[in-house]
């Protein structure tokens, strides 16, 4: 049992991903059902409604304001699911609002189970794709007002997000997202990453056009600018971004290779300079691959966790399978490999033309590769 208590933070058991909150009588029979059938979910309601198999089920009844609940839910879930009247949900919630990109999604269903509402962090907290979930597990209607869902159009904040993307930086995200909207001419300037973002079976919106280099989107002047690209851009280059935001997508697969006990800050030391020599953002870097005789190197787990790289490895075996300009008879005296960081690029792009071949600084070796649109990665995936 919950105890609600003014001016303190419950203690809750958090299991799931989403909180499911009721305090009527229709509304804990609703987020029984719900709860039943939706996985990753707790469910929280009044104790008066105990039905006795609470503790079995894992559900969590409280006494008390239900406002002195949400204290405790906000940091804990990405989502929250409320059954209770949304007047009352806004008055409760908004002493505790950040930003979008910190707040829970917030979903909020009728105590007729008919509607479900998407009422906060829609894109970004994920309560619109949570409201079209809910609402087909109740068969009950979903309600949302985003303007890029209810007009069929791209949502700026989301983009490329299912694939990997990241921006450069968010500070251009409201403009741009207003110019999308209000059916301004806006260039999407695809240099690379993968082709199917767009999510809707109709054609896209008449303005917006698709570019393959940022040279052909600069000539368009085009109002607002959606550029994807893993390349630093040059001075003139950035004029688009004036009303833009730029993406990174994953493209970029390092190959490493390096003495044992190598620091960290070596190889990290390596990585940036020189993807900052080849003119590559270090946000669009997916993987790093090597030998398996370093999936324990400690050096490397740090730098590829630091920055939530995939660790590939590969055994000598692969490594030789792979055609490469320079072979070494001392790496392979040491790793039973004609060559490390290389070959590794080479096997898990499946692409044998490198933007870096090989460099050799210090106690590291890089090369670089770079994937093309459409391209899938094979190789073996280690938790660091």
């Amino acid at each position: 049992m919950i105890s609600l208590l003014e001016g303190e933070i419950p203690a809750i058991k958090r299991n799931g991903d989403y909180a499911i909150v009721a305090i009527t009588k229709h509304g804990v029979e609703h987020a029984r059902k719900l709860h039943a059938s939706f996985g990753h979910s707790d469910l929280y309601y009044m104790s008066k409604f105990g039905r006795g198999d609470e503790e079995e089920r894992g559900i969590q009844l409280f006494e008390g304001s239900v406002r002195l609940l949400f204290p405790a839910l906000f940091p804990a879930y990405k989502g929250l699911i409320i059954i209770i009247s949304l007047g009352a949900v806004i008055r409760m919630i908004a002493p505790l609002l950040q930003d979008k990109k910190k707040d829970p999604g917030i979903v909020v269903i009728d105590d007729k189970g008919e509607h479900v509402i998407s009422v906060l962090s829609g894109h970004l907290g994920g309560a619109n794709e949570l409201t079209r979930e809910v609402a087909a597990a109740i068969g009950a209607r979903a309600v949302i007002t985003t303007a890029s869902d209810v007009q069929g159009t791209i949502a700026v904040d989301l983009f490329g997000r299912r694939f990997g993307w990241v921006w450069e930086s968010d500070e251009k995200l409201t403009p741009v997202s207003a110019s999308v909207v209000n059916e301004e001419q806006v260039a999407v300037v695809q240099e690379s990453g993968e082709p199917e973002w767009w999510l809707y079976d109709t054609p896209l919106p008449a303005n917006i056009r698709t570019y393959g280099s940022l040279s052909e989107g600069l000539l368009a002047k085009p109002q607002a600018a959606l550029v994807v690209t893993h390349r630093i851009l040059s001075p003139e280059e950035e004029a688009i971004l004036a009303n833009g935001v730029l993406y990174r997508p994953k493209v970029i697969a390092l190959g490493i290779g390096c003495n044992r006990g190598t620091p960290a800050e070596e190889i990290e030391s390596v990585v940036r300079q020189s993807l900052a020599e080849l003119g590559l953002s270090i946000k669009s870097v997916q993987a790093v691959c090597t030998i398996d005789l370093k999936k324990d190197e400690e050096g490397l787990l740090a730098v590829a966790n630091k920055f939530g790289w995939e660790l590939v490895t590969y055994t000598p075996e692969q490594l030789n399978e792979a055609t490469i300009e320079a072979p070494s008879e001392t790496v392979f005296k040491f790793t039973g490999a004609y060559g490390v960081s290389e070959p590794a690029v080479k096997l898990y792009t499946g692409s044998t033309d490198l933007a870096l071949l090989k460099k050799k600084s210090g106690n590291v070796t890089i090369s670089v590769g770079i994937r093309q649109q459409g391209w899938r990665a094979a190789g073996r995936k280690l938790q660091g």
